[in-house]
Order: C-alpha cells, then sequence, then structure tokens
C-alpha cells in the first residue's frame, strides 16, 4: 500500500516523530493512522524505557501564574542535556504540565502521571512522556512540582 505525503506529514505533525519513523508505522497499520499512532505511542514508550536509566540532570523550570492571579505553579522536568532544554517542544511540554497541575490539582508526580493529558483526554501524561522521549531521544523526568492556591495550605 502506498502512503502519501500528507498522510505522513498529518501522522507527524500529530506526534512529533521523525518522518521514517511515521512512514513506517503508517505502512505496518495498512494507512490506518490510528493504529500507526498506537504504534508510534508504543514505540516511545519503548524508547523510554530503554533510557530511564540515563541520568537527566539538566532541564528547565517552568513558572505560571492562572489568569487572575490566584493560582500557580512551579515544575522542574529534567533532560540530559541542555541542548534539549532549550528545545520549544520540550519547553512546550513543560508548558503543558504546568496547566496540566494547574487545572487538574495532582498531589504528587506520580499521580499526575496517571491522569488524562487535559488537552488529549485519550492519552495520559504518562504517555505524552514517552511520546517526547521518542521525539528528543534523551531521558525525560518529571522531577517535582509545587502548586499554589490563593486561600488554601
Amino acid at each position: 500500500m502506498a502512503i502519501s505525503l500528507e498522510e505522513i506529514q498529518n501522522l507527524r505533525e500529530k506526534t512529533g516523530f521523525g518522518v521514517m519513523d511515521v512512514k513506517k508505522a503508517l505502512e505496518e497499520a495498512n494507512g490506518d493512522s490510528v493504529k500507526a499512532e498506537s504504534l508510534l505511542r508504543e514505540r516511545g514508550a519503548v524508547i523510554a524505557a530503554k533510557k530511564a536509566d540515563r541520568v537527566a540532570n539538566a532541564g528547565r523550570i517552568e513558572a505560571y501564574v492562572h489568569g487572575d492571579g490566584k493560582i500557580g505553579v512551579m515544575i522542574e522536568v529534567n533532560s540530559e542535556t541542555d541542548f534539549v532544554a532549550k528545545n520549544p517542544d520540550f519547553a512546550a511540554f513543560v508548558h503543558d504540565l504546568a496547566l496540566q497541575i494547574t487545572s487538574m490539582k495532582p498531589v504528587d508526580v506520580a499521580e499526575l502521571l496517571e491522569q488524562p493529558f487535559i488537552k488529549e483526554p485519550s492519552k495520559t501524561v504518562q504517555d505524552l512522556l514517552h511520546e517526547m522521549v521518542g521525539k528528543i531521544g534523551e531521558n525525560l523526568t518529571i522531577r517535582r512540582f509545587v502548586r499554589y492556591e490563593l486561600g488554601q495550605e
């Protein structure tokens, strides 16, 4: 089955995986983009597992204050290199995590990882993390976060 360039581009934009990875997944899924996306998600998890032992001591701290100034979040996400920490996709990922914490109020990293991702509820935050590891090619770790809400202890 021939896979069109448009199909590859659409799935690549949606998942962030490389062109060849997307093409291979679409070929394996006989052109079914939903199945191909699932294959890519599984591959991201495998890549993440292989890289889990690598030290991630660079990274990014994101601070987010919600519109009316009554909720604030600070989160630290680690990467292996400063190069990745400056990557716009990584920065957007960390910002999305801050938004997730703002709205979903997890109490710790374990609970955060289990939550459905607010921008795409069919995925968990853990799935999103695995996708980023697969896309970026480095071990990424959500190290810690704190959430403040005015008047709350």
